[in-house]
């Protein structure tokens, strides 16, 4: 009875075509679309990880989709913890008929699948970095010529971060009704949860804010290399903000946030610290100063607001 890992982040937004169009661009292909709905996924795997509904006045988290067993267990304790099982929403049939719909208590959507993993990656070459004393390549350059690199393809979704208006209520419910981990935090303005087994740091993630809302979701590519790569060609397309290359104190991931057209932001990620077992693993409260990188450029002004709350004002 728990969450085993991110499948999809679904969000109803403006344009359709211009929603398709950044993802494409980011690396995904597109599944299906017929004018109104799209699915996308990372090149090679079966289930799509966006999902986008066009026609909306403002960009919104419409909900998120995990992959968990035990589906019975979780439906009874979600009302003990505050949440509530809701029908299926209209509309949503075509892309995800199965599994179990819920609002956590703030209202968020989650719809969760008891569905088998996909086939694990295929592993990569080694990123190898010479270092003092330890010299592990030699004779040979790191690098080819720019133009020799293929166009950078997210391999998965890692994990959604998503804005709550109380941080540790959120993680209550995640561990509590949902069977996660509480991976870390800072204080109380951002945490971390994982599934307690063969888990990336983070799964679904909190940052603190007035109203519910979408974040950004964060795909794994194979090495920093790739991070820098993809981060650099998405920002070129898509021509707005951007933040990294970094790195996290949190997780330890490589970072490069992008920022799509409607403010939130999409993270090509490497190098993430893993949890096998979750009852191995002490979770740490950061101090804030850690809450976002342990280096990197300057935090854009506007990469923790969350606009779909303006929108609500609107």
């Amino acid at each position: 009875m728990t969450v085993l890992g991110a499948l999809a982040v679904a969000l109803d937004i403006p344009d359709l075509a211009q929603g398709i169009r950044f993802y494409t661009d980011a690396g995904l292909e597109l599944v299906e679309s017929d004018g109104q709905m799209a699915s996308l996924r990372c090149p090679g795997r079966q289930a799509a990880a966006v999902l986008l509904r066009g026609g909306a006045a403002a960009k919104r988290l419409h909900h998120i989709s995990l992959r968990t067993d035990g589906l019975e267990a979780i439906a009874r304790l979600v009302p003990q913890h505050g949440g509530q099982i809701v029908p299926q929403p209209e509309g949503w049939g075509a892309l995800f008929a199965e599994g179990l719909w819920l609002r956590d208590p703030h209202g968020m959507l989650i719809h969760l699948v008891d569905a088998p993993a996909e086939a694990p990656l295929e592993p990569g070459e080694p990123f190898a970095v010479n270092a003092p004393g330890r010299v592990v390549r030699n004779r040979r350059s790191a690098m080819l010529a720019g133009r020799l690199y293929p166009p950078v393809r997210p391999l998965r979704l890692g994990h959604v971060l998503v804005f709550s208006p109380d941080v540790l209520a959120s993680v209550d419910f995640m561990t509590q009704a949902l069977g996660m981990g509480l991976a870390d935090r800072a204080q109380d303005v951002i945490a971390f949860c994982c599934a307690r087994k063969d888990s990336d740091h983070h799964v679904v993630a909190f940052a603190k804010a007035g109203a519910i809302g979408f974040h950004h979701a964060s795909f794994q590519v194979s090495d920093p290399d790739e991070v820098g790569r993809g981060g650099r060609a998405l920002l070129a397309r898509a021509g707005k903000g951007d933040w990294g290359f970094g790195r996290h104190t949190i997780g330890s991931n490589v970072f490069h946030y992008i920022q799509d057209p409607w403010g939130s932001w999409f993270e090509y990620y490497a190098d993430m610290d893993y949890i096998d077992d979750y009852a191995l693993w002490s979770p740490t409260n950061y101090a804030l100063e850690d809450s976002l990188a342990n280096w990197g450029p300057p935090v854009p002004h506007d990469f923790v607001h969350n606009y779909e709350a303006d929108a609500l004002l609107l």
